[in-house]
């Protein structure tokens, strides 16, 4: 189980690293374009500081996109106390605590860290999960406040945004400013037309790489919390009945919940960016077996 946890860590910072290195690789390419090579410490620079926005009001944002509304122990003790209890055990500051009123069952966690972190969960989460699969559910979430996930994702879809914005920059400039007064030759237009296109690919399935290790990452950890992996794995196995599709539909934010809350069922296991469930059930029954 620990060994698990350690070897996601290490294959997550290193799937982050080729995020940092396409960053790269389009500024250099852009520099090579216009023939001034302090245009890559200035997209470096633009990712930096988009990347310090993000990490302030993204999990505001995320919350009021999935219309989530924070709710107090009276409004539904049982999520709170679950929330609490599992928060005691794992000696992590206690989160704030969302509902979002939507049939559909799901949950998702954010924050930039333990002390600023928030949970929230769906009214059909509550409806057809009994205590011991609504505690698996929310073990799993809080175990991507105590990995430090919720922080690593805010990253990671800030990283997809800036290599989303510096494509569409560089397209842009080659389609209107392809003159020959730029200092690029041949080669560097096409290098830099091969980032501009590549280069969002590359960065979507890096989201999902990174997004997937964590959904593991955290049922792992959350096994460990609970002790009982049986309650997650049957938590799992309800959803496979049952839609996990939000009223709301919001792409940007769908790597954050337990389950895939987009629509839509074709190539799912090529471009969810979440693991199969019946993967995940299957590692859970694995684990039971060694606790």
């Amino acid at each position: 189980m620990y060994s698990q946890i350690a070897a996601n860590k290490r294959k997550t910072f290193y799937i982050m690293s080729l995020f940092v290195l396409v960053i790269g690789a389009m500024g250099y390419a852009y520099s090579l374009y216009v023939g001034d090579l302090t245009s890559m410490y200035v997209v470096l620079g633009f990712a930096l500081f988009y990347t310090l926005i993000s990490y302030f009001v993204s999990s505001k944002v995320a919350l009021a996109v999935n219309g989530a509304k924070q709710i107090e122990k009276k409004d539904n003790p049982r999520l709170y106390r679950t929330v609490e209890n599992l928060s005691i055990a794992t000696g992590m500051p206690m989160p704030k605590v969302y509902v979002i009123n939507d049939k559909a069952p799901n949950a998702f966690a954010t924050g930039r860290d333990p002390n600023h972190a928030s949970v929230a969960a769906t009214t059909g989460l509550l409806d057809i999960m009994n205590d011991s699969e609504l505690e698996g559910v929310m073990a799993h979430e809080m175990g991507h406040v105590q990995n430090y996930d919720i922080r690593v994702m805010m990253i990671v879809f800030a990283c997809v945004s800036i290599i989303g914005l510096l494509s569409d920059f560089l397209l842009r400039i080659m389609w209107f400013g392809g003159d020959d007064d730029n200092g690029g030759s041949p080669l560097t237009l096409v290098l830099a037309l091969v980032m501009a296109i590549l280069a969002p690919l590359v960065a979507m399935m890096v989201q999902m790489a990174v997004s997937r290790r964590r959904e593991y990452l955290a049922d792992a950890t959350g096994a460990l919390t609970t002790r009982y992996p049986d309650g997650l794995a049957s938590a799992l196995k309800k959803l496979e009945t049952h839609s996990t599709a939000l009223r709301r539909q919001n792409s940007s934010t769908a790597h954050l919940f337990f389950a895939n809350p987009l629509k839509g069922k074709s190539m799912a296991k090529l471009f969810s960016t979440h693991p199969p469930i019946e993967d995940r059930i299957a590692k859970l029954n694995e684990m039971g077996g060694k606790l």
